[in-house]
């Protein structure tokens, strides 16, 4: 009698197999900048340089290349691109999601990037093998942000649906939701080299919560507005917070304590980023502008001026030479120094 087939299911499982779950670090870590001093960025001399065309409807996002002079964007059009800087070459355009993107954040290697979008999916994407390698949909409604941890195994984001999560990279699967905000939950970031993530909401509240627990470990209280933005300085002891009423706020992590009030408003400010030494606040606003104040003494220092609508974001490229901002004006501005 003739042996029967071996049948071919075994390959087909093998495919779908999911590498084993990450761990985030276990023991407090050093964050390497909390012992430097950086000069602050010069940005009263910067001028409007360039400006780019990036995309068919509104830039809402950015993100800084870690390693190489390069920016992502993020759009209304339902596509993220990567540029080259400074010439504004086009590297890489990420065309798979179904609704406007919002979130763009890079692993820390630089080899590859996480977007999120108005389809409530966050996914991946390869810069080797150009293409979306994960698609999350745990998120039952819009997604606004998303962000790579430090060591590349997990990525934090945060949704319209009143929640944000948690997903490994590895085994590809939600590992924590973080529940608690009673609005949509508008931006997520990391404190640098640690596993607490920062969610700025619309229930006008920002909170810390530990990923490995899922559980709020702080509350800050002050906005009267939506938080549309939060972010850390570069020795994650600071927290800046940006409102619809136009208010940017300074918090102190470990005092849990309100710092520094900026009002920019009436217009919302949309952003905010830290240079790197921490002492510059650059502020993306409805109106039009880029308002940078001086963190030491809560003086405006300048207006970056050049938008022709609404600026959505704006970052400091990691050696302080220029700043870049995005708009609904479809565009990307390069601010800096005349070369």
């Amino acid at each position: 009698s003739m042996e029967p087939p071996i049948p071919e299911p075994i390959a087909v499982k093998k495919k779908i197999k999911k590498t084993r779950d990450a761990s985030l670090p276990a023991q407090e870590r050093e964050n390497p900048f909390q012992a430097l001093q950086f000069e602050p960025v010069d940005i009263k001399s910067f001028t409007l340089q360039k400006t780019f065309k990036g995309h068919l409807m509104s830039v809402s996002n950015l993100a800084m290349h870690p390693k190489k002079p390069m920016v992502a964007t993020a759009s209304d059009d339902c596509t993220w691109k990567l540029w080259s800087l400074p010439e504004g070459e086009i590297v890489m355009s990420g065309d798979g999601h179904k609704d406007w993107v919002a979130g763009v954040n890079f692993h820390p290697s630089g080899t590859s990037l996480v977007s999120a979008s108005g389809d409530c999916t966050v996914k991946l994407w390869s810069f080797a093998q150009q293409k979306c390698t994960a698609t999350f949909s745990d998120h039952t409604q819009a997604v606004w942000d998303a962000a790579f941890h430090d060591t590349g195994d997990f990525v934090a984001s945060c949704s319209l649906d009143h929640s944000a999560r948690l997903w490994d990279v590895h085994s590809q699967r939600c590992r924590q939701t973080f529940r608690g905000h009673v609005d949509s939950v508008n931006a997520v970031v990391w404190q640098p080299f640690t596993n607490n993530i920062c969610t700025g909401s619309s229930d006008k509240t920002l909170s810390i919560w530990d990923a490995r627990s899922g559980l709020c470990v702080q509350t800050f209280y002050g906005h009267f507005n939506s938080c549309n933005h939060v972010n850390f300085n570069l020795r994650g002891d600071t927290i800046a917070s940006t409102d619809s009423d136009g208010l940017a706020k300074l918090w102190d992590v470990r005092m849990v304590a309100e710092l520094m009030t900026i009002n920019v408003g009436p217009h919302p400010a949309n952003k905010s980023q830290f240079d790197r030494s921490g002492e510059v606040l650059a502020i993306a606003c409805d109106d039009g502008l880029v308002k940078c104040w001086n963190l030491l003494d809560g003086e405006e220092i300048c207006q970056l001026k050049g938008h022709d609508d609404s600026v959505h974001a704006v970052v400091f490229d990691p050696f302080g030479k220029f700043v870049i901002s995005a708009g609904s004006d479809n565009t990307f501005r390069l601010f800096g120094v005349p070369m």
